[in-house]
């Protein structure tokens, strides 16, 4: 096994670990074995577990990331773009249900809280990454068609009914298709258009 292999080994046991137990019951020591290295050899590729649950959250989100901006209607309408955003969002969820839960849980933590008071205090440090949904609020708002709320506001009235839908789907009381992907997403849209 080479190094990458290992990184990558010691990624996919982390993220099966606490999209199944959380972050306390997912322990250095559990995830090197699992993942069948020393446990030494885990703090060559992750100095502490910190580091290592915001590497596994970036790594998501770059995934994330790609399929949201693959085939992204640039230039089109805002709610085109919107609709894009969230049906891809949904999209790779349901095909990728332990990044789900393990976002979940990050946003959920002190990770995640962390995470969005430095973006909507503007400490945003990966300013180098592409922030659609910011792009798509701003310039709604700018041009009248998305209500004058706050960021964040706009943020659980758009995300947050279909991230509760998409857990539905993944304990078993919903099935998302994608004609009810595509009627929610409009509900979500009606909730934040002028």
């Amino acid at each position: 096994m080479n190094k990458s292999d290992k990184r990558s080994d010691i990624l996919q046991v982390t993220l099966e670990l606490i999209a199944e137990r959380g972050f306390h019951d997912a322990p250095m020591s559990e995830i090197a074995g699992k993942a069948h290295v020393a446990a030494g050899t885990i703090y060559r590729y992750f100095e502490n577990k910190d580091i290592l649950i915001n590497e596994l959250f970036r790594e998501i989100g770059d995934k994330l990331l790609e399929a949201i901006l693959n085939n992204y209607p640039e230039g089109k309408p805002v709610q085109e773009q919107f609709s894009h955003v969230f049906g891809e969002l949904c999209r790779y969820f349901l095909t990728n249900p332990l990044h789900f839960r393990y976002m979940e849980q990050f946003f959920n933590s002190p990770y995640g809280i962390s995470k969005r008071r430095d973006k909507l205090s503007g400490k945003n440090i990966h300013q180098d990454k592409r922030d659609t949904l910011q792009e798509i609020f701003d310039e709604g708002i700018s041009k009248l068609i998305l209500k004058d709320l706050p960021m964040s506001v706009l943020s659980s009235l758009a995300i947050g009914p279909m991230l509760y839908v998409i857990r539905d789907h993944t304990l078993g009381f919903v099935v998302l298709d994608e004609s009810l992907i595509r009627r929610i997403t409009e509900a979500c849209w009606d909730a934040i258009k002028r």
